[in-house]
């Protein structure tokens, strides 16, 4: 339970392994900078051990995150009580 708290309050600071650190810069990179996405971001996780089919899915499922809360925002869907609005508090 700790480190899903750690990573709650910012996975920057969790420990986390190498795998796991350069999957969450990746998801990062991809929600907020996917124009600039570059081979270079294939090969960091592939120097971690990610092989074809763990990108493919780590990047459909970042991506569907991604898209399913654009959307949940533009229709303003209200949030299930206990489930924050911010995942921090």
């Amino acid at each position: 339970m700790a480190l899903l708290d750690a990573v709650r309050a910012d996975w920057r600071e969790a420990d986390l392994a190498p795998a796991e650190r350069a999957l969450c810069v990746f998801a990062e990179r991809l929600t907020h900078h996917s124009r600039d996405m570059s081979e270079e971001d294939i090969v960091a996780l592939r120097t971690v051990g990610f092989g074809d089919f763990e990108i493919h899915d780590a990047i459909q499922v970042v991506s569907y995150f991604n898209y399913i809360n654009r959307v949940a925002d533009a229709i303003h869907v209200d949030l299930e009580e206990e489930m924050p609005a911010d995942p921090r508090r």
